[in-house]
């Protein structure tokens, strides 16, 4: 089997399943008890925090477990617009987010809110100038994206942050669930207030994530019920998640160290590839864009049609983000790019992780080739 769908999700680590193992058998108490047994496991739950803290180049306190990247940026955004209420109403975002950050703002403005969705260029990118012009008396949030999940495209994080820091009411907002243990951020130098990753991303589980939030922000939670992670996120711990999330991010921000040249070889290698056949548009721009995603559609041919023919050959790949593939509707990020209806609706994501090799991409472009070429035949 070939798996070239990290993007939707990474299968996870040996190490991070021994550690989840291991802490569910022997740490099983809850957190919250006083007993010595719900202490140590309040213990090893800190050595997490502080872990991936460290990794993240922050303070422990400023690290809130969550269920993922989806609950991560539902906090994110609904917490701030209904803590900071007071502050103003407006919300600036961009047309090309996960569903997660847009369908939370159009939520939003059903409680009264303004958003604005600020355009994106031919390659995904948002003009930082246009999040300026954006900005009113009334704006309390900016949310951006740092790796666009469909297409790859890095978004210009630290010229966004340092205009938002010039506007000391105004939040700032990062989805970083694409970019945490593939790309370097610095949260501080990048002003970001509020920085979302999701542990299944990285070679973690499912079910786990957390919320960078910076120190002296307070965010209206979306659990109520108890005062856990001080009181943003109502409910029992999971101790074992956050260890095992802990060491996916250690493990794979290693693994970034010694393979990152090798990917941007295998990426360059398939785009090349890609860009040479017949009939092949690809999305994804050359410079700008994270290793780990292409993007290009196959017009005349559904991406599902591609996809199913491709697993025939045992490759996965996946067609738009993987919390949208299943609707039957274009992708919003391609067509916010001005992407045509038709390329965009035969789009399809190779997404790597530091695992894959070269020898795998050899052999995704033959059979990609291959099954365009067969399927053209079958259709015409």
């Amino acid at each position: 089997m070939i798996y070239f769908d990290n993007s939707a999700t990474t299968k996870p680590y040996k190490e991070v399943l021994q550690s989840f193992w291991k802490v569910s058998e022997d740490f099983f108490g809850n957190p919250s008890s006083l007993h010595g047994v719900g202490a140590n496991t309040e213990r090893l739950l800190s050595q997490a925090r502080m872990q991936i803290a460290g990794l993240l180049g922050v303070d422990s306190e400023e690290i809130t477990f969550t269920s993922g990247g989806t609950e991560s940026n539902n906090l994110a955004i609904k917490g701030t617009a209904f803590g900071y209420k007071n502050r103003g109403r407006h919300l600036i975002t961009t047309a090309a987010e996960h569903a997660s950050v847009r369908e939370s703002m159009l939520q939003l403005e059903k409680h009264g809110f303004s958003v604005t969705f600020v355009s994106v260029d031919s390659e995904g990118r948002v003009n930082p100038e246009d999040i300026r012009k954006a900005l009113t008396e009334e704006t309390i949030l900016v949310s951006v994206m740092h790796v666009n999940n469909e297409v790859g495209t890095i978004q210009p994080i630290m010229e966004i942050g340092e205009i938002v820091s010039g506007y000391p009411k105004v939040l700032f907002h990062v989805d970083g669930v694409q970019g945490a243990g593939k790309l370097p951020l610095d949260l501080r130098k990048a002003g970001v207030d509020l920085y979302t990753f999701s542990a299944h991303k990285f070679h973690g589980l499912k079910g786990t994530g957390g919320l960078y939030v910076k120190k002296g922000i307070r965010l209206e939670p979306l659990l109520s019920g108890g005062s856990q992670e001080r009181g943003q996120r109502g409910g029992t711990e999971n101790p074992a998640g956050a260890v095992a999330m802990a060491k996916a991010l250690r493990l794979s921000l290693d693994k970034r160290a010694q393979m990152y040249p090798v990917l941007l070889d295998i990426r360059t290698f398939l785009m090349e590839g890609l860009r040479k056949m017949d009939g092949i548009v690809v999305n994804t721009p050359m410079d700008g864009a994270a290793p780990h995603i292409i993007n290009f559609s196959v017009p005349g041919i559904k991406s599902e049609t591609f996809i199913h023919a491709l697993e025939e050959r045992n490759i996965y790949l996946s067609t738009t983000s993987a919390c949208s593939s299943k609707k039957k509707s274009a992708s919003k990020t391609l067509l916010a790019m001005g992407v045509a209806e038709d390329v965009a609706g035969s789009a399809v994501r190779i997404s790597l992780s530091f695992e894959n090799t070269m020898d795998e991409a050899m052999e995704v472009l033959q059979e990609i080739e291959k099954t365009v070429l067969r399927l053209r035949r079958v259709l015409s």
